[in-house]
């Protein structure tokens, strides 16, 4: 097990994404505080699946866009498994409109969650980790953050500036051995993408794989890069899109 007595914060983990990413660290043997903000039911049955599996976790309610919930987050995951090791920022929403009829709450509403909430964490994490000198710091961003999507300018633009944080956070933080590296997943099968409509059409058709991805996929690389085995991988992204960016 790769995260053995490794400690684990995955933000948005009730379900989608954020739920694989908490079951791989679990399976390679991290124990895990799975975050949620509002489906406290998700959120449980997450951490009792990982119990049943013979893992450790624990829930943790809060809405990491909100000023102290981050800070909060991570001395729970120190008082309950001794330390913090791993930080996954996987939160997010979005609000999607035409720039023209964007509302100013629909851009900060996105903006809040999907980069200050990343922010807030890294900043609050970061202290136990210098200490120890050693971490694994990886952000869940979005293919739109790296070309962009019509209708989604609140969303890639949140995705695209959390990637400018991680490049500069992994140059900041390296000498301590704390790694920084982001993921960018494509058309992902989840609750999120089940509704696209003909815009579903069009995504697919730029995939040379020409399937979705699945969670679990993302979550496989989230894993390795939280693992002491990605030790020489830095301020990375790692698009996991079937071929959609690279063509």
């Amino acid at each position: 097990m790769r995260l053995a007595d490794q400690a684990a914060i995955v933000t948005g983990a009730s379900r989608g994404i954020g739920r694989a990413i908490a079951m791989a660290l679990a399976a390679e043997g991290a124990r895990v505080v799975v975050n949620y903000h509002r489906r406290e039911d998700l959120a449980v049955a997450v951490v009792d699946s990982i119990r049943q599996a013979g893992g450790s976790a624990e829930p943790f309610g809060g809405d990491v866009s909100q000023s102290g919930v981050a800070e909060s987050l991570v001395a729970f995951a120190q008082e309950r498994f001794g330390g913090l090791q791993v930080v996954v920022n996987n939160a997010g929403a979005a609000r999607d409109q035409l720039l023209l009829k964007m509302s100013d709450e629909d851009w900060r509403a996105v903006m809040d969650l999907d980069l200050d909430g990343p922010f807030r964490l890294c900043r609050a994490a970061l202290r136990p980790m210098l200490r120890a000198r050693y971490g694994r710091i990886v952000n869940v961003s979005s293919v739109a953050g790296v070309v962009g999507n019509p209708g989604q300018a609140n969303y890639a633009a949140a995705k695209a500036g959390l990637l400018g944080l991680t490049r500069t956070l992994a140059k900041e933080v390296a000498s301590r051995n704390i790694t920084v590296n982001a993921v960018a997943p494509g058309l992902i099968e989840t609750d999120m993408t089940a509704d696209l409509g003909p815009a579903r059409d069009a995504l697919l058709a730029a995939i040379p794989l020409g399937r979705p991805g699945t969670p679990e996929e993302v979550a496989s690389v989230v894993a390795f890069l939280a693992s002491p085995q990605a030790s020489y991988l830095n301020g990375q992204t790692i698009a996991i899109d079937g071929g959609m960016t690279s063509c």
